[in-house]
């Protein structure tokens, strides 16, 4: 079965981004504007990784990620969060929750795809 990976931003730009990135590799891509449309989305087909980022509204991705780790299903998802300069304040506790990676906005599809290789490797479709 093909993995499957959820971009969560709230930037359009961004999930296309990830998108077109991953067309090329046997993976089923899926998205959401928030942490809330996230886990909403993961009720009905959890993904194999999560690309999300920090600031979001209604819930931001240090809410879900702090989520994902206090449920024993959700727990072991791999997460590479997409940070900005203005998220250092959060990164000690990025850290301390644990994630499998971060990757620093903007960047381009190629630095995407090393990172989400890194994790998860994929095989072209």
């Amino acid at each position: 079965m093909r993995p499957t990976i959820l971009t969560v931003d709230d930037a359009k730009a961004v999930r296309l981004l990830a998108e077109k990135a991953l067309r090329p590799f046997a993976c089923q891509t899926a998205e959401a504007s928030n942490g809330y449309n996230a886990l909403f989305a993961m009720e009905k087909a959890l993904p194999d990784l999560i690309l999300l980022d920090v600031s979001m509204p209604i819930m931001n991705g240090l809410e879900m990620l702090e989520m994902l780790k206090s449920k024993p299903e959700l727990a072991a998802i791999p997460v590479i969060m997409l940070t900005s300069p203005a998220d250092h304040t959060v990164a000690g506790r990025i850290a301390e929750l644990g994630v499998a990676g971060t990757l620093l906005k903007p960047f381009s599809e190629a630095r995407l795809l090393e990172a989400v290789q890194a994790v998860l490797p994929l095989k072209p479709a």
